[in-house]
């Protein structure tokens, strides 16, 4: 390992660390609640993971690295965000030619050997009030909830083959975006600790899980606006941890996220709060064109929050749509100007 490698591993394990409010150990798997130790007869609320941490906007191409300074009063971790996403490489996509979920391994395996599956290990560490199945030694969550961070809603989890699917462990980088951008170099048992490392996972509501898919941070955000500084900042430190790279859409993406970082952002699973809009600047800006009609919500998608495509966006008479209305998503607006499927 190089000495500027070294450098951003250490750096990604401090972030790694400040995120899951302990230690990673930052060679695989780190402890969470019920993660690295033996499976305990009862289970004891969840681990919360810390608030979003906030961060001014940051950009790097190649060479040229262009950061904001962060405004006073910053936490450590956002500091530590800020920094790592301008060391981040920027590069495109590599080819997919290869990529199966075998590449990372049996899914769920046990890889700390405290004799639980790693799913088990995510809903014991992410819900609350678990009840846990007898005889499995403390490994098999039978029920619980998740206040789940993508959405902001409550979630009652029950164990079966037409429930479980409610609640899903999702990878916050995904394995199909990790295997484009560098994780196809990584060695096997590398990519198995990727995949079940407890710093890129997430007990989460199945449909927006589904709708995420491979999406990265250009394609796909959470709904819940007051998780997304710490979803961004997990990724920059899952990403530097396993020396991952990202595209410069991507990077544009993050380093927005980054620069709307409330001063004291909302802990995880929080809905949005309305705020008082700020006064309007004495020399104020060339306005903007007056937005267009609020499409209709029924062309959204399932999961009610965004329209799956431009063509959606069309069918319903509200192209082009605007970053702030019904529908709208950043992956509509590939230009990231604020308006999408021109």
């Amino acid at each position: 390992m190089d000495t500027r490698r070294g450098a951003a591993g250490r750096v990604a394990c401090v972030l790694a660390g400040l995120l899951l409010a302990s230690s990673t150990g930052c060679g695989g798997p780190g402890p969470g609640a019920g993660v690295g130790q033996p499976a305990a007869p009862v289970t004891a609320p969840a681990a919360t993971i810390p608030a979003a941490p906030t961060t001014a906007a940051t950009a790097a191409a190649g060479k040229a690295a262009k950061t904001t300074v962060p405004p006073p009063g910053q936490s450590t971790a956002a500091r530590t965000a800020l920094k790592m996403l301008s060391t981040l490489p920027v590069k495109g996509r590599a080819p997919k030619t290869g990529y199966s979920r075998d590449q990372f391994g049996e899914a769920w395996a046990d890889v700390d050997r405290n004799g639980c599956a790693t799913r088990n290990d995510m809903l014991r560490r992410d819900l609350t009030a678990a009840v846990l199945k007898p005889g499995t030694r403390g490994c098999v969550v039978l029920s619980g909830t998740l206040s789940d961070p993508y959405t902001g809603s409550s979630i009652a989890f029950v164990r079966g083959a037409a429930t479980s699917t409610a609640v899903q462990i999702d990878h916050v980088v995904a394995l199909s975006d990790a295997w484009q951008k560098g994780a196809h170099r990584l060695a096997p048992a590398r990519r198995v600790a990727f995949a079940n490392d407890p710093l890129n996972l997430l007990a989460v509501d199945g449909p927006a899980n589904m709708q995420k898919s491979d999406g990265d941070a250009a394609t796909w955000l959470p709904p819940n606006r007051a998780f997304r500084c710490t979803y961004v900042a997990r990724q920059i430190a899952v990403k530097a941890k396993y020396a991952l790279w990202v595209t410069p859409a991507e990077r544009d993406a993050m380093a927005r996220v980054l620069g709307n970082c409330p001063a004291t952002p909302p802990g995880p699973g929080s809905r949005p709060t309305a705020t008082k809009p700020a006064a309007a600047p004495a020399a104020a800006a060339v306005p903007l064109p007056p937005a267009a009609a609020t499409p209709a919500p029924a062309a959204a998608d399932p999961a009610g929050a965004y329209y799956a495509n431009c063509a959606a966006v069309r069918a319903a008479g509200a192209a082009p749509i605007r970053r702030g209305q019904p529908g709208y998503s950043s992956r509509l607006d590939r230009d990231g100007d604020g308006v999408g499927c021109e």
